[in-house]
């Protein structure tokens, strides 16, 4: 359910430093932008830096490699897989404002319509809160996964708990708004449990189902699935991290009905790469509800609706969302026209680190 900017997921307690072998990206391509000596470079520090292992997928025009540093577990010289399934986080987020925008584009939703018209009385202050302000972060819901344990020692205690999404929601009604709806800006999980409960209401199904009828099955994403309480990831992946009490636990297994619509998906570079490049390409959404997802504010800090823009320090935008959530750190990023796409993950070593060479990746594959 994670930070925005990969660099700041060590403040989610689960990263650390190791050092471990590497698989080796494919030899240099002469005729590529991209060096991806340079690529692997960064992924090896990163896998000295924070993660027990890494994967990435990068498309370029029509040149796409993939690369891995790392490996799957603490007590194996097995590399990560570069099709392997991993806990996205908040990239869940920009699957369910899709969602949402397509209910909008049938005029079964109105985007500046307060909530309250879909669900009355789940939040007090549900009359001025607009399902927009829900998409963009502008509610001034409190964080609920503020009042969830993040300390590893704390969260082995409730990681297999099955939470309701209602629950959630009422954690963050036990809190005043941090600021008046629309004034401001501040990344809230409750945006997004309340957005999943709206597309249940209006549906009149699990919001799993709508994303499953209206995303993954039309672009084909076999690999992606939404694990309700579930508590195993399927299919082949690398294991993830922390440290209790000095002993490494693999933190790999849990119930992720916590993160529920902010963050519980399970998917694969590969899907994710299809997933952005229909979206920002226009193949999910109408042109209005399109012009909707990318239209950002100053007081948005480049957050659109479930989408965020990012200005790297060589001047390209790029477009996507990260995520965080225990074990695993994610991205997906790309220009706008699509030409350039980058998806990683991330696991988790025992003990925290800097997470060194993101940037560097970055500003390879970028600029």
């Amino acid at each position: 359910m994670g930070k925005r900017g990969l660099a700041l997921a060590v403040a989610l307690g689960i990263a650390a430093t190791i050092s471990t072998g590497t698989a080796l990206a494919d030899p240099v391509d002469k005729g590529d932008r991209i060096d991806r000596k340079v690529v692997q470079e960064g992924l090896d520090e990163l896998a000295r830096t924070g993660a027990q292992g890494v994967q990435l997928r990068v498309v370029d025009g029509r040149r796409s490699f993939t690369a891995r540093s790392g490996t799957a577990r603490i007590d194996s010289s097995q590399p990560v897989p570069t099709d392997g399934r991993f806990r996205i986080g908040s990239i869940t987020k920009t699957f369910v404002s899709t969602v949402v925008l397509q209910l909008v584009g049938e005029g079964r939703v109105a985007l500046d319509a307060p909530v309250s018209r879909y669900l009355p009385g789940l939040l007090p202050d549900g009359d001025v809160i607009t399902v927009r302000n829900l998409l963009q972060h502008t509610s001034g819901l409190y964080n609920y996964t503020n009042d969830i344990p993040q300390d590893p020692a704390e969260f082995e205690k409730i990681r297999y708990d099955h939470r309701d999404p209602r629950e959630l929601v009422a954690l963050s009604a036990a809190h005043p708004l941090d600021f008046r709806p629309g004034t401001s800006w501040a990344y809230s999980n409750t945006n997004y449990a309340v957005a999943g409960l709206l597309v249940e209401k209006v549906t009149g199904r699990p919001y799993g189902d709508a994303v499953r009828r209206r995303v993954l099955a039309p672009l084909g994403l076999r690999d992606t699935s939404l694990p309700g309480d579930r508590v195993d990831v399927p299919g082949p992946h690398a294991h993830g991290y922390y440290e209790v009490a000095g002993v490494p636990v693999d933190i790999t297994r849990l119930n992720p009905s916590a993160a529920y619509a902010a963050g519980e998906i399970i998917s694969t570079t590969a899907d994710l790469d299809r997933f952005f490049d229909a979206l920002l390409d226009g193949r999910l959404l109408k042109p209005a509800e399109q012009k909707e997802l990318t239209h950002t504010l100053p007081s948005t800090r480049g957050y659109g609706l479930g989408i965020y823009s990012t200005d790297l320090s060589c001047g390209v935008t790029v477009w996507g969302h990260d995520g965080g959530i225990p074990g695993y750190l994610s991205a997906a990023l790309s220009t706008r026209d699509t030409s350039t796409r980058l998806e990683i993950s991330l696991t988790s070593a025992p003990r925290e680190g800097t997470l060194g060479g993101y940037q560097k990746v970055l500003t390879e594959v970028f600029c």
